[in-house]
């Protein structure tokens, strides 16, 4: 499992012009899923996203002190598989180590509602959907979190 986490001042997703998630302040979660991905790879990304200290202390403060939960932040949650495009070889990304459609709609919606579990507010994005997301990214803090089964 692959997830791309930004935090953000604000972010929304449009799918055909209307809005159909928006956040304040909180994380942007880009979401790929591996063929290879299980529960516990879930669980472990799950907590990670929610407990990682990425917001300060204090507003305007440099020293990264608190996690998304612990400042009440909101989630958006898009699903990505792109983020398993391999680009070393030729022209064109091979995406054979992206899961199938059906299974990473399966793991991305339980992903979706372990985050929930938190009690955080969490929009999604369209599950295959070609979508426009709008970033306004905070710091710019951006990081990209792999968990491979093992």
């Amino acid at each position: 499992m692959r997830v791309v986490i930004q935090r953000v001042k604000s972010s929304k997703v449009t799918v055909n012009g209307e809005i159909i998630g928006k956040i304040g302040r909180g994380l942007n979660l880009l979401v790929g899923i591996a063929d290879s991905d299980t529960d516990a790879e879930l669980d472990w990304m799950v907590r990670k996203c929610l407990e990682l200290r990425l917001f300060p202390d204090q507003e305007g403060g440099d020293r990264w002190q608190k996690s998304v939960q612990e400042i009440g932040g909101e989630l958006l949650v898009i699903s990505q598989f792109t983020l398993y495009g391999d680009c070393r070889k030729g022209r064109r990304p091979s995406f054979d180590r992206s899961a199938t459609p059906q299974t990473a709609e399966n793991l991305y919606n339980c992903f979706v509602a372990k985050l929930r579990e938190s009690g955080l507010k969490v929009e999604t994005g369209k599950f295959g959907a070609m979508m426009q997301v709008t970033i306004e990214n905070d710091g710019p803090v951006t990081l990209i979190l792999d968990k491979e089964s093992i």
